[in-house]
């Protein structure tokens, strides 16, 4: 324990004087203690020395809010033994964030506990069982110190029912059908493999275990026993037609009901290629809506079908299936669109990321059109990752949402030419010619049309607010207009002065967003796109966290006749506690998948920018003055306490 109070000091004063942190101090002297339940206990006590020496600056962790679960179990069991231990360290702070006895600026307790929950979720197999070979082998022993930190997390938590919470949490997320879903698998197979020993964490297995396990192993009939692809194809070669519609129906149940979709479904769907295309639009699940869509451009979604749809790409068929119920193909840039990136090749350098994330099972064009599929048929599934890159995302959601054929131009520039190119205020800006924007390094765990377009955008992002900034308003004025189209309302307001950061006519700022927004107060005129709007985001303690983009989708009453506002949160986990009971709803609200909501007066209290159409506003005297004190007094309670 010496030895690591002296390295925390050491760091901390080299610090305060140098910037330069000697972290492998701290390491060396950590690692030893990552072996005991009492060296743990020791690490955990230091969490405050640790963080306010500097430890985790000027990396990834020094950001928890942006971790990724997903991520943190890659590094935890396979990365470098530096990174291992780091993590490691990371994830006890959280741990003593979630319990309440330390306060991160940053993230919230509730953050920190739903990420050491999907963490966990991924991990089970340390918890439950032996070392697998490729951690008993691991240099200095470090996969039993990180068996050892999670059987650490596991009693620390509290959970009872440890997997029954994990399995709640697995649906908490699929609620918002997100578009990246290799974590949530991964939870998924560690609880199938934890099923074998349930006295391992106790408590009984409920029906919603053994639906997401169906879903992902074991949809239908003929695949029930998870017979692997060559005996499945035999048996589908044995069917008849009455067999084979019970198996599409199975499929579209299961995939419908989860969002997951089975390994298993995309040897179906080829399979129905030579025999039965007429069935496709069963196993997809399709209305009339996406039905007729599909029947009016056959050759285009056959193609789609032959290009993209595989085993190793098997979300994109839930993609493909949402794509169609949008109807978005009969908007005629759309087809040919996609015509255009069936056809595509991607350069070499797009080519290489695509290999580095998604490896070579399939070729990187048809890995990108899989997700091309994803992303348009889940425009509001779209998430950041773990880079502080909510403004390019946005955007990708707006354009997928209302302008796809805006997407696929832009995603093809990416792709083939390594160049975005826009235009703002006149004038061209080329993303070839600009240095690092918002995020300093490109991102690895988003779906490949953020991994090849954002950060061409964010580059383009960062160099338009730098040409908007002297001109004493805030650069979002002129940037989302610019960046996001012209669909952006060209009206703006903010509520913070930007030179002192102090409310600005905070009362006249409330009532322009209800006049502007709110349907009884503004004529009734629903929104009409998706519009760019800043949020302050607080934690259940109501600390302000930092500002964040989103986007605006629509006002409606929900079951309960109270008006709410429906907005897309691109931080990958749109379910969030704001404090003064201010909870974001993801479900149970008439939401649409992907959506979060609020009442107006609760969304209003943590906006701080907005567009709007100032031809389309209602009058703002109209708002009633108690609305309006009640949104205000919820802001200066919290984020814009002493502003």
């Amino acid at each position: 324990m010496t030895t690591l109070d002296a390295a925390i000091s050491r760091l901390a004063e080299v610090n305060s004087v140098e910037g330069v942190s000697p972290v492998f101090e701290v390491i060396e002297a950590a690692q030893p203690l990552m072996f005991s339940p009492e060296g743990l206990e020791a690490l955990y006590e230091r969490v405050p020395a640790i963080e306010s020496a500097g430890f985790f600056g000027g990396s990834d962790w020094d950001y928890p809010q942006t971790l990724v679960p997903s991520l943190a179990v890659r590094t935890v069991r396979y990365g470098e033994p530096t990174a291992t231990l780091v993590e490691s360290l990371s994830q006890i702070r959280l741990l003593a964030v979630a319990k309440g006895d330390y306060i991160h600026p940053s993230i919230s307790a509730e953050h920190a506990h739903h990420f050491l929950a999907q963490v966990l979720a991924m991990n089970l197999d340390l918890v439950v069982g032996d070392l697998q070979e490729s951690d008993r082998l691991r240099p200095n022993e470090l996969g039993y110190a990180v068996q050892n930190l999670y059987h650490y997390l596991l009693r620390h938590l509290g959970y009872e029912n440890l997997l029954e919470h994990l399995v709640a949490e697995v649906w908490r997320i699929l609620e918002q059908r997100p578009v990246q879903v290799e974590g949530v698998k991964q939870m998924v197979t560690q609880i199938a493999v934890c099923l074998q020993k349930p006295d391992a964490l106790g408590g009984e297995v409920g029906d919603d275990a053994l639906q997401l396990i169906n879903a992902v192993f074991s949809p239908t009939e003929a695949c029930r026993e998870d017979p692997g692809f060559e005996v499945y194809s035999e048996r589908l070669a044995d069917m008849d037609d009455a067999a084979l519609l019970q198996e599409a129906i199975a499929f579209a149940r299961a995939m419908h009901s989860t969002g997951l979709v089975s390994a298993y479904m995309p040897v179906f769907i080829r399979y129905l290629r030579g025999r039965w295309n007429a069935l496709i639009p069963t196993a997809l699940g399709l209305s009339y809506t996406g039905a007729d869509a599909f029947h009016c451009y056959p050759a285009l979604i056959h193609t789609l079908i032959d290009e993209a749809v595989f085993p190793e790409t098997s979300q994109c068929a839930y993609g493909l299936a949402m794509m169609l119920e949008r109807g978005i193909l009969y908007a005629p840039p759309v087809a040919p669109s996609l015509w255009r990136q069936i056809r595509l090749s991607l350069c070499d350098a797009a080519a290489r990321k695509m290999v580095a994330v998604f490896g070579s099972a399939r070729s990187p064009e048809r890995f990108l059109l899989a997700d091309v599929l994803n992303v348009l048929g889940r425009p509001l599934g779209i998430g950041q990752g773990n880079y502080p890159t909510c403004q390019s995302t946005r955007a990708l959601s707006m354009w997928a949402y209302s302008m796809p054929e805006e997407l696929l131009r832009i995603l093809a520039w990416a792709a083939r030419d390594d160049e975005v190119v826009m235009r703002f205020e006149g004038n061209s800006v080329s993303s070839r010619e600009l240095g690092a924007g918002l995020a300093t390094e490109p991102p690895v765990d988003v779906d490949a049309v953020s991994l090849l377009t954002v950060p061409h955008l964010d580059r383009i992002y960062f160099e338009m607010g730098r040409r908007s900034a002297g001109r004493g308003e805030d650069p979002h004025k002129w940037v989302n207009a610019e960046f996001h189209g012209d669909r952006v309302g060209h009206g703006f307001r903010i509520a913070v002065d930007v030179f002192t950061g102090g409310l600005k006519d905070f009362e006249g700022f409330i009532r322009d967003f209800y006049a502007a927004y709110h349907p009884f107060y503004n004529g009734n005129i629903p929104v009409i796109n998706p519009q760019p709007a800043g949020i302050a985001v607080t934690d259940s303690a109501t600390r302000f966290l930092g500002w964040h983009a989103i986007t605006i989708q629509r006002l409606a009453l929900d079951t309960d006749k109270t008006m709410r506002v429906y907005f897309f949160n691109p931080n990958n986990d749109s379910g969030q506690n704001w404090g003064q009971d201010i909870v974001t709803s993801t479900q149970g609200h008439g939401e649409l998948y992907g959506e979060a909501s609020l009442p107006v007066a609760e969304f209003a209290s943590r906006l701080y920018v907005f567009h709007y159409d100032p031809l389309e506003k209602g009058e703002p005297s109209d708002i009633p003055t108690d609305e309006v004190n009640r949104a205000m007094q919820l802001a200066q309670t919290s984020w814009a306490q002493g502003r």
